[in-house]
């Protein structure tokens, strides 16, 4: 693997696990992490109350940067495998959401709730 594959591989990490511990402190449940399915990767999926949420992470330069990262295809995986999820655990929740947390340097992560709709 190239060093810098290395390098955003460790930052895509980081990342992750500072949006984890940032979901707890904002009072959502982890019930998964790195989920992988034949359809995709969900990088967190947590619940907060009766509302299940699936979350994309994304480092990048910027807010705005992670945020116009995640191109239409990436979202129809993760709903893909949210499906596969939803399939084998068969939760039973009063809503589902898609969030994502951006993730800068030097600035607390930005969670966008309910970024997208099922299918947009």
């Amino acid at each position: 693997m190239p060093n810098t594959r290395k390098k955003a591989e460790k930052r895509g990490r980081n990342a992750e696990l500072l949006a984890r511990i940032y979901l707890r402190l904002k009072g959502y449940r982890i019930l998964a992490h790195r989920f992988r399915s034949p359809y995709g990767e969900i990088d967190i999926i947590a619940k907060r109350g009766k509302t299940l949420v699936f979350v994309e992470v994304k480092a990048r330069k910027s807010v705005d940067d992670a945020l116009y990262s995640i191109a239409y295809k990436q979202r129809r995986r993760i709903e893909a495998a949210s499906e596969d999820w939803l399939k084998k655990h068969k939760p039973v929740f009063k809503s589902i959401r898609f969030d994502i947390i951006a993730v800068a340097s030097g600035i607390l992560p930005t969670h966008i709730h309910g970024a997208w709709r099922l299918g947009e």
